[in-house]
C-alpha cells in the first residue's frame, strides 16, 4: 500500500529534518550531482514533486524561471516556505501522489526520494500523470535511494524501472547513473518527453 499521509505527519513530528538533508555530506553530494545532471541551465517553469523542508528547492530554484515545490506534508512545507521565502519564482503547494498533481506544462519535472513510498498501482498512475504534464521535449529526472527499506512498498530501483518502461511510449531515457553500494547509494535516471 502506498504509504499514508499519517505516515509522515509521525515522521515530521519526531525531527525537523528526519533525513538530515541539512548537515548530511551524503545528501549535499547528491543534490550537486542531482543539478549537474540536468541538461539546461535554465528552465521556463518546473516542478518538484516531495520538495520536504526544501533544502534542494532553494538550489533549484536558481535554474527555473517558476518553480511549483509540492509535498504530502504541512510542517515541511512549513520548513520549506521558510527556506526559500527570499526565492519569489517558488510556489509551494500541498499535494499527494498519485492523483493530485498541478496543472502542466512543465518543461522540468524532478521526482527526487518519493516515488518509493507509492504502491506498484499509484506509482503507474503517478507516472501517467507526471507524463501528462510535461511539456514536448521536457525533462524528468528521477533521483531515488536503491537499498531497500523495510517500511516503503517499493526500491529506488523498482520505481526507475516503471520509468524506462515508458521509454518510446512517451519518454527517451537519455542517461543513467549509480553511485554509492548496496548498503548506501542511490539512482539518478534523466528522461527526455518525446516531441
Amino acid at each position: 500500500m502506498t504509504l499514508p499521509p499519517r505516515y509522515f505527519e509521525e515522521v515530521y513530528g519526531a525531527s525537523d529534518d528526519p533525513w538530515n538533508f541539512e548537515t548530511s555530506a551524503y545528501e549535499a553530494a547528491k543534490y550537486a550531482r542531482t543539478l549537474a545532471a540536468l541538461p539546461l541551465e535554465r528552465y521556463a517553469r518546473g516542478l518538484e514533486v516531495g520538495c520536504s523542508i526544501g533544502v534542494l528547492t532553494a538550489q533549484l530554484a536558481h535554474r527555473t524561471r517558476e518553480l511549483v515545490a509540492t509535498d504530502i506534508n504541512e510542517k515541511a512545507l512549513a520548513r520549506a516556505r521558510e527556506r526559500c521565502a527570499a526565492l519569489p519564482q517558488v510556489r509551494f503547494e500541498r499535494r499527494a501522489l498519485p492523483d493530485d498533481l498541478p496543472a502542466g506544462p512543465f518543461d522540468l519535472v524532478l521526482l527526487s526520494e518519493v516515488l518509493y513510498y507509492l504502491s506498484p498501482a499509484d506509482l503507474e498512475r503517478a507516472l501517467d500523470a507526471v507524463l501528462a504534464r510535461l511539456s514536448p521535449g521536457g525533462t524528468l529526472l528521477l533521483v531515488h535511494w536503491t537499498p531497500p527499506v523495510h517500511d516503503y512498498p517499493q526500491t529506488g530501483d523498482a520505481v526507475h524501472e516503471a520509468a524506462r518502461r515508458r521509454v518510446g511510449h512517451g519518454l527517451r531515457w537519455r542517461c543513467g547513473e549509480r553511485h554509492g553500494d548496496a548498503q548506501q547509494g542511490y539512482r539518478l535516471d534523466l528522461f527526455g518527453r518525446e516531441d
